[in-house]
């Protein structure tokens, strides 16, 4: 078995929910659940944030305009179906089902048309980056998979490769190199963050701040050091625990 896992990234006004993530960089989507058959797609999300993030992300969940995953920018005549789970001033559930029609599309329906079945989907989402994490079999087409993917999503969003990796049952977590595994732009971001002093106790900077020094948005940097911190994580506790678990783990700790 293998992981494959990948990120998009919405350009404004073509994901309402990413369009919510972005004006709020301190909230977050991550899937409870998420399955898929040929004429369907069902998934539970667990969002945290502020009331009123949470209140907007509701409401865009809820547009009539909006299918969960599915990558048509029209109206693609779906019927769908919202229900909130659960709710309180920091966090909200929301169940989602749709019938898919036939010029829908969503990354786990062309996943099940290029993979083939028996496929595991986590996902998370900050900003305007969407992270799809995938557990596969070692021989899936994966190039033929991301190529099929890029035609369906065309300029509604970037797509990027984060990481192809073999689950190795005799080796717990995942085998990282900090100087190799991360990204150039995490590891980057991450030494930045302890050259201006953003883990000392009391910071020296804050995330704004260290956001303007390097000229990125304050959301794409949030969610880079997050990735870094969850994959070094990961390498010493390798327990099972979702990356985003781990994340949330450490944002809401002494860092």
């Amino acid at each position: 078995m293998r992981e494959f896992v990948f990120a998009l990234e919405y350009e404004p006004g073509t994901n309402p929910v990413a369009d919510v993530l972005a004006a709020h960089p301190d909230t977050s989507i991550r899937s409870l659940s998420c399955h898929v058959t040929p004429d369907s797609l069902w998934r539970v999300d667990h969002a945290t944030g502020s009331e009123e993030a949470l209140a907007k992300l509701e409401a865009a969940y809820e547009t009539a305009d909006y299918f969960a995953d599915c990558l048509v920018k029209d109206h693609c005549g779906a019927e769908c179906e919202t229900q909130v789970l659960d709710r309180s001033s920091d966090t909200l559930v929301v169940y989602t089902y749709w019938d898919r029609t036939e010029v829908c599309t969503s990354v786990p329906h062309v996943a099940l048309e290029m993979l083939g079945e028996g496929l595991l989907f986590e996902t998370y989402r900050e900003g305007r980056r969407y992270r799809w994490r995938i557990v596969l079999s070692s021989d899936a087409p994966i190039h033929d998979f991301f190529d099929a993917l890029g035609e369906e999503v065309g300029e509604c969003a970037g797509m990027e490769v984060l990481r192809v990796t073999e689950l190795d049952p005799d080796r717990s977590g995942f085998d990282v190199d900090p100087d190799k595994g991360l990204p150039d732009e995490q590891r980057e971001a991450l030494a930045a963050a302890v050259e201006y002093g953003y883990y000392e106790t009391p910071r020296r900077i804050e995330l704004g701040d260290l956001a303007d020094n390097l000229d990125v948005p304050r959301s794409t940097l949030s969610y880079r050091l997050r990735r870094a911190e969850a994959t070094l994580a990961t390498t010493f506790v390798g327990e099972g625990e979702s990356l985003e678990a781990l994340a949330a783990t450490g944002s809401n700790g002494s860092l």
